[in-house]
Formats: structure tokens, sequence, C-alpha cells
């Protein structure tokens, strides 16, 4: 495993962790909300890696990169940390798998820079939207219910909100070592950035229309924070985009099952950078 240390937007300084091939075709994971690259260890430390330079950052205020005060609603700066790692490792068309709010990132990106230098898109238990009824009418009553928790400075009713949302990622109960480590990285990020990533006023329905990469959409249909109607909502403005409908499946398939998982997404990844169009 290699880590690198990339200048961001703004100039944060950003955590990214590499495993597998040295160049070729790649796939960038990016974790969501209050979580790290240590979310994608299944995939990272996987068969993935005889295949795919398989890489992974810790997002502006989470893991071991950089937390500024402020920028947390600012399109841009998402959008530059991206630009930053695909430019910083001259990634080659790479595919970007965002998880929850990675999705979010993912549109910021390509909103500012465009599709050219990607080969295809992978959203999974995906949001696009915040901010409005439409953004919480896909979120679940339990994890909203949380949500106050995330913001609060008082140290225990912040860790109690973010073990019950460990509780409601994933379908299968976590080892007790998993759950821990989980737990500690999700604290590790400040209230103030959860505070701020949730602020903004987000609807990317006209970006969406507009994609022409291969898109995957994985959704689990037991997600207990994201509700499926949501990849329905993706697929009908990306009708090209293939769906993956993971039976009894939770919040984080790629942990869950990591080998039909990762199975699906290296069909997906080499056909998607191969041919370059996936039909619906």
């Amino acid at each position: 495993m290699k880590t690198h240390k990339i200048l961001g937007g703004g100039g944060t300084e950003l955590q990214v962790v590499e495993s597998g091939r040295t160049s070729g075709r790649s796939i960038f994971f990016i974790h969501g909300f209050s979580q790290c690259s240590l979310t994608w260890s299944r995939q990272l430390n996987s068969d993935l890696a005889n295949d795919f330079r398989l890489v992974a950052m810790d997002l502006r205020g989470h893991g071991q990169s950089g937390k500024p005060q402020e920028g947390y609603a600012d399109s841009k700066l998402w959008a530059d940390d991206v630009h930053a790692v695909i430019q910083g490792l001259n990634l080659e068309r790479p595919i970007l798998s965002g998880w929850s709010y990675g999705p979010l990132i993912i549109l910021d990106y390509i909103r500012h820079y465009g599709e050219d230098a990607i080969g295809g898109i992978q959203f999974i238990g995906g949001v696009t939207k915040l901010g409005s009824e439409d953004a919480l009418a896909v979120l679940t009553g339990e994890f909203l219910s949380l949500v106050p928790g995330f913001f609060s400075t008082n140290a225990e009713e912040s860790v109690n909100s973010l073990q019950s949302l460990l509780q409601k990622l994933f379908a299968k109960e976590l080892e007790v070592e998993d759950y821990y480590r989980m737990l500690g990285f999700s604290v590790a990020t400040p209230p103030y950035v959860r505070q701020g990533m949730f602020s903004r006023l987000l609807n990317n329905d006209d970006l969406l229309s507009k994609i022409r990469k291969p898109v995957l959409l994985t959704q689990g249909t037991a997600d207990r924070v994201v509700k499926p109607v949501a990849a329905d909502q993706h697929k009908a403005a990306i009708p090209h985009a293939q769906m993956d409908i993971v039976s009894d499946g939770g919040h984080g398939p790629f942990w869950d099952d990591p080998v039909s998982f990762n199975e699906t997404l290296r069909a997906f990844s080499q056909k998607a950078t191969g041919t370059g169009a996936i039909a619906s």
C-alpha cells in the first residue's frame, strides 16, 4: 500500500492511499459522510488489485486529510480535490466509485471539469440532492432522526449518533474490531465538517441527464439510510445506466459481500474502460 499527500482545493492536504497495478486502468474510491479511505479495505486488499490501480482518498475534513474550518459547502473545492488526485497521480480514465455522499462529490467534479478525464461512474447507495424536500424524501426516517446528533459538539451525543449510524450502514453485524475501528474514524471527523457537508443546497438533476459515460447504480433493497427509490430516480435520469440491485443488501454492500461487489465492479470497469459504453 502506497500513501500520497496531494494538495487539493484551496491548498488543503489530502491523504491518498493506493494499491494494485502501478499503471493502466484505475478505480478511484470516494467514501461517504464521516468515513475515511479505510472504508474500502475490502477492495484495496482484494484481487481487484491484480487488474486495476486502486486509489482512495480521505475527503477533506476526514481521516488524515486536512480539516479546514470552512469550505464544505463549496462545490468547486470538492471538484478541485478530485481533479488534484486524478492529475497528481496521473490516473488513466479512472472509474469514480462513490458511496452515499460520494456521488455528490463526483457530480461536483463533473460539473466543473466534465467527463473527459474519467472512464465511468458508480453510485453506491448514492444521493445526488441536498437541502430540499425532494432530497429528504429519499432518506429514511431512522437516518434523519440521527442528523441533529451529527452536528452536536457534546461528545457523548455526537458519539451516540455515530454509533447508531454504524448500526444502520450494513446488513450484517460488524465484528467488534471493525465496529470500533469504524467508530474511531467516524469520530475523527469534526462536527463542523459534518454540518458544513449537510448545509449544501444541491439539485443535480440537470447534470444527471447530460452524463454520457458508463454508469453503474448499486443499491441494496434493505438500505436503512437511502431508500431504493433513489436508484430508480437516477436510472430514470440516466437511461443508459446499469442497475446493480443487491437483494437484502444494506447501505454498504461493498463491505457486507465484497466478493460479489468486487466481481460486479470488475466487470463494469473492464467494459467501461474497454468500450466506453454500457447498454441499458
